[in-house]
């Protein structure tokens, strides 16, 4: 046997031990040489440390054995990165989402800020962006730098977009100086954004500038952006970027907004998506068994007004997100939203003015009630879907909820089937007594004479 030359046929045991214990001591050296190289986390450094750092014939081979055995763990960051024309930064930082990277040299006394920012479209004719936000922490009110290759010669271009609102994303000068303008597409599919910045006087204070970094599908001939996506790497894709240290702080924002969803899905899914359906199949079927009255007509109530409630405090949540959303609208699902509100809220209300069963309007109140609770009920399922539409979580809740829906479906067409088997016995067994000349054969046998 033979391991880098040496015969370890003679007390082979003892050799292979000797010779991996020396490679992973001669590997430690190296790493922890490269590590210090790579803790500095400035390019110019990293350059110059990585050039004068050579390795001895036997640790390059340890290096480059246990490089082999932990590659597929090793992610790119920035440190890595290198560009066409050979620009170099002084500081890069791996940014939190959307496998993004911020490359940047801020000079104090001019107050300059020069930077290049390495993100991947999600799709091949998509868009990437950085902006800062003079005043606030999200994607409305900032000053946009995006990328984009251009449809007809495939080269990458750079657009100015001030994002004043969602609704309102079109090329336009920013409020902030800007030069050097370019953009580059990389072999793994990236694009990336040069730019020039004149960081204004409040900002070149505060040492501070809020940043805001996205990617999207694509860009129509207009120049207008298509919508990216809010899934939860989307929403996180801002921070606070620390100009004179060089760090970056992410926000807790895109966080926040996450659970309010998840708890406004939540809620909803659980009120008009399955309470409501549970409610009307009591009230259709276990009131046919006699035994059931009037029982059945109290976990009715009860299904429904627990419904109602969990159903408001879920509205509530949503209006919330709303007005935390400006320019984000969902019409379908608002408008289904709001027209489910106000018919349960009609609906729970209607029971204080329910009329006796022998009155004259009941017949009418019962059509009115049956036709706003179907109606609640399909628009409520519906709602549900259309909100894992937007929200997109995982697969399986989905895929749940659609379980507990044919469960509750296949249930009612059982139960329809042995219903109405009782209710035709029932009538059956009521037309064949005898007609005994008093309340239609309804009452006790009377004579006669009588």
């Amino acid at each position: 046997m033979f391991l880098f030359g040496k015969d370890l046929s003679a007390n082979s045991s003892y050799n292979l031990v000797t010779s991996f214990e020396s490679l992973l001591v001669n590997y430690l050296l190296c790493l922890i040489k490269i590590t210090s190289c790579l803790n500095s986390r400035n390019q110019i450094t990293y350059t110059s440390c990585m050039l004068r750092f050579k390795m001895s014939p036997s640790s390059a081979a340890a290096f480059t054995f246990w490089t082999l055995l932990i590659s597929p763990a090793v992610s790119l960051t920035c440190s890595t990165q290198e560009f066409n024309k050979n620009q170099v930064f002084s500081t890069c930082i791996d940014l939190p989402s959307l496998s993004s990277y911020l490359h940047f040299t801020y000079d104090t006394p001019i107050a300059t800020l020069s930077l290049a920012f390495v993100a991947t479209p999600p799709k091949s004719g998509g868009w990437i962006a950085w902006a800062i936000n003079p005043k606030a922490t999200g994607m409305v009110g900032s000053q946009a730098l995006v990328a984009y290759k251009n449809s007809t010669t495939g080269v990458p271009v750079v657009r100015t977009y001030d994002i004043s609102s969602y609704s309102s994303i079109v090329p336009k000068d920013l409020s902030f100086a800007v030069w050097d303008k370019t953009a580059e597409s990389r072999s793994d599919g990236s694009l990336v954004i040069f730019a020039k910045i004149k960081v204004t006087a409040d900002l070149a204070a505060s040492g501070k500038i809020n940043q805001v970094w996205q990617a999207g599908p694509g860009v129509g001939d207009d120049g207008m952006l298509v919508k990216h996506e809010f899934a939860a790497a989307n929403l996180q894709s801002k921070g606070t970027l620390d100009l004179k240290n060089g760090h970056t702080s992410g926000s807790s924002g895109g966080d926040t907004t996450i659970k309010k969803k998840n708890i406004h899905g939540i809620l909803n899914g659980v009120s008009w998506g399955i309470l409501f359906p549970l409610g009307a199949m009591i009230a259709r079927y276990i009131r046919a068994f006699e035994s059931a009255d009037p029982a059945w007509f109290y976990l009715h109530m009860l299904c429904q007004i627990s419904g109602y409630a969990i159903g408001v405090a879920g509205w509530g949540t949503g209006l919330k997100l709303g007005s935390e959303s400006p320019g984000i609208m969902y019409s379908g699902h608002r408008n289904i939203g709001i027209t489910l509100f106000v018919l349960a809220t009609v609906q729970i209300f209607a029971l204080f003015l329910r009329p006796k069963k022998d009155h004259k309007y009941r017949f009418y109140w019962n059509i009115y009630h049956h036709s706003v609770g179907y109606a609640v009920l399909v628009l409520g399922i519906l709602n549900v879907f259309k909100g894992f539409d937007i929200l997109n979580p995982d697969r399986k809740w989905e895929l749940a909820y659609m379980i507990i829906i044919i469960a509750l479906g296949a249930i009612s067409l059982l139960l329809e089937a042995i219903t109405w088997v009782v209710v035709l016995k029932r009538k059956s067994g009521k037309s064949n007594k005898p007609y005994d000349g008093y309340n239609n054969g309804q009452g006790g046998r009377q004579t006669l004479a009588t």
